[in-house]
């Protein structure tokens, strides 16, 4: 993805970072790879298009070996400050079976504590000296963004007497959703899952029961009732970041904007800053094995295979798969985890010369950034989507969980750039519906408008020309975010957001 990376060309960018009228933004994403690095990108944009500082909070309670190796392998801004956050003992809380939403609201809550006294701290010390932090070369902070569910923070912010915005890393499709949550919490009776009709939203379509969001789908587990916690908690935002363009998700941009049953629920103003993906590293495959392998395919020849860090196939979807695969004339390119356990005998033998199996984590961004690749098998997570989306890669769509069902809805009928696998009664995708759809996705067919192949890869092409203008100086997003640090500046420059009310310095207490 070709966006702007020259320094010399960012307009707006304070050549002194560290200027005590610059904003300082705290940026609280939530425990995860998948939230970390958007969240992560968005940081670096503040800093280094519109010269803001900024802390950047990371969690090691339970951190993978993956979020350390994302953090030490991409140069950060100079305004950009890392703060680890201490490791917390969580195991009171929680046990193996507990699910993933309450299991991380668990460590965010024991991690706010430290967020509060960092913030504080910063603020005390411009109380105190009217000088920045020497510690950090930062600025007091004066403006929280925080993860749909760290909305706990807000409290911090309310003490602060700062602004409190949500970066919302999902799809925007999803909100309308959230925000009426709450509606359909105290009207819906049983389970939103066994519904027969659609359920409906306001200013959005109507979405199908099978499609809603994992955490949803029964009300009686405790990952539900954190969903409505901070779902309920969206209205006390400043304003609401979106990790989307007004090209890719027009019509929910304009629900959340102008629809009146939204704007009364006290939906914020949302503020379209995406696709925030990370830019492929020149020389992050240049050595490895499959970066060869590659190189020695034919452009647009190559079908990537990936289900994300935490996709899990069962033993007999996995056989399907592989089966499927080395039914298809074209090279494939298959991330897995230990997939010797269970693939069929010699498989990595039979596929030598035509496929290529990576049994770990592979770099993603590099892979799909790379012109032999002509096709993405995915789980349709946001990120993977975006990341596809902005290389000009079509899809086809295997969703597996969480919000994946409802974007490969969207993908396929809104966005069109993908077609969705269907499963056989026992829930399982045959061999021959997957053999099925990547020829149908790679034979583009020769100028032929009517082959489904050949529209879904010039949408992409599409899509990734519309999504490089959105990003790049006086794009749609570009000016999204220009329009929201511009208003943080004015504040910061009037003493708005430094803790000072009515010519007085504010007295925040900490115990």
């Amino acid at each position: 993805m070709e966006i702007i990376q020259d320094q010399k060309r960012i307009k707006n960018v304070d050549q002194h970072p560290h200027n005590i009228n610059n904003p300082h933004v705290a940026i609280l994403p939530c425990p995860g790879m998948s939230h970390l690095i958007p969240h992560l990108e968005l940081a670096k944009r503040l800093c280094n298009f519109h010269g803001i500082q900024v802390t950047f909070f990371v969690y090691t309670t339970e951190a993978s070996m993956a979020q350390s190796h994302y953090l030490n392998s991409h140069p950060l801004p100079e305004s950009l400050h890392v703060y680890h956050l201490p490791s917390r003992d969580i195991s009171h809380f929680v046990t193996d079976s507990t699910d993933v939403l309450t299991r991380t609201t668990r460590i965010i809550r024991e991690s706010l504590p430290d967020v509060e006294s960092y913030i504080l701290s910063s603020l005390d010390k411009k109380v105190d000296d009217d000088t920045i932090d020497s510690s950090t070369s930062l600025s007091p902070v004066n403006v929280l963004v925080a993860d749909c569910f760290v909305t706990d923070s807000f409290d911090i912010a309310d003490k602060a007497g700062i602004t409190k915005y949500i970066f919302f890393c999902p799809a925007a499709d999803l909100f309308p959703f959230m925000i009426y949550l709450p509606i359909l919490d105290s009207q819906v009776q049983g389970e939103f899952v066994d519904f027969k009709e659609p359920i409906q939203i306001p200013g959005c379509k109507p979405l199908p029961p099978a499609d809603i969001v994992e955490q949803v789908r029964n009300r009686k587990f405790e990952g539900y009732k954190w969903f409505l916690h901070h779902a309920s908690r969206f209205p006390l935002a400043d304003g609401i970041l979106l990790n989307t363009s007004q090209d890719l998700e027009p019509k929910t941009i304009k629900a959340l904007r102008e629809d009146p049953i939204l704007r009364q629920l006290g939906t914020p103003r949302v503020y379209p800053v995406g696709p925030l993906v990370r830019a492929p590293l020149a020389n992050v495959m240049k050595d490895e094995h499959y970066m060869t392998w590659l190189n020695q395919q034919q452009e647009d020849s190559v079908i990537f295979v990936s289900f994300g860090s935490e996709g899990i196939l069962s033993a007999e979807q996995t056989t399907e798969l592989a089966w499927g695969l080395e039914l298809i004339e074209y090279s494939s390119f298959t991330v897995g985890n230990n997939p010797d356990e269970y693939l069929p005998h010699e498989y990595q033998n039979r596929i030598s010369g035509v496929g290529l199996l990576i049994p770990s984590w592979a770099p993603q961004v590099e892979i799909l950034s790379h012109s032999s690749v002509g096709g993405f098998l995915s789980h349709c997570g946001w990120n993977s989507t975006l990341e596809s989306i902005c290389h000009g890669v079509p899809m086809i769509a295997w969703p597996l969980y969480a919000e994946q069902r409802s974007n490969t809805a969207m993908l396929e009928e809104e966005i069109r750039v993908a077609v969705r696998v269907k499963a056989n009664d026992n829930g399982v995708v045959d061999r021959e519906e997957i053999a099925k759809l990547v020829r149908l996705l790679m034979e583009s067919g020769i100028e032929d408008s009517t082959h489904m192949g050949f529209r879904l890869r010039s949408r992409a092409k599409q899509l990734q020309k519309l999504m490089i203008q959105a990003m790049n100086e006086e794009g749609s997003s570009y000016n999204s975010l220009s329009e929201i640090t511009s208003e943080w500046k004015t504040r910061t420059s009037s003493g708005a957001l430094t803790g000072e009310r009515n010519g007085k310095k504010s007295i925040l207490l900490y115990k």
